[in-house]
């Protein structure tokens, strides 16, 4: 497994174990406790597992599995899969942690910091898309079933 594919798996990991220990909180503090939980702490548990974990082990997984790009094809460009990690886990931690702190301080500067966390989020998203594109086709050599 390259590297990038690892650091994606095992950066998926720690958003997993952030959103269940999120997750057992807000349960806790719910079910158990009787305390109203901020709606902002739910979406940055949902983030931390939806995006954290899944997106980021979905594309790590498909820039480990998708055909190599093909011989002298340039288009595909691995510096970009590298930034592109960079962008979403970035991205994906401010979020996460400026959902947190505006759920306890509510500001104009944590709902920007959000804001910016999502609009990296979907920067990462789409410059996935660009960069993988051309490797969504039939391997150049098939193997029998």
């Amino acid at each position: 497994m390259p590297p990038l594919v690892r650091r994606y798996v095992k950066t998926a990991f720690v958003f997993l174990l952030l959103g269940l220990l999120m997750g057992a909180v807000l349960t806790v503090n719910q079910n158990l406790l009787g305390r109203t939980v901020p709606l902002l702490l739910i979406v940055a548990h949902v983030h931390a597992l939806l995006v954290g974990f899944v997106l980021m082990l979905i594309i790590g997984v498909a820039t480990w599995m998708f055909p190599r790009p093909a011989q002298g094809d340039a288009r595909y460009r691995a510096g970009l899969a590298e930034g592109i990690y960079w962008i979403l886990t970035l991205a994906t931690a401010l979020r996460f942690a400026a959902e947190i702190l505006a759920a306890w301080q509510p500001g104009r500067g944590l709902r920007v910091l959000i804001a910016a966390g999502g609009l990296g989020q979907a920067l990462a998203g789409f410059l996935f898309v660009y960069n993988m594109w051309v490797r969504v086709r039939a391997p150049s050599t098939l193997r029998e079933p």
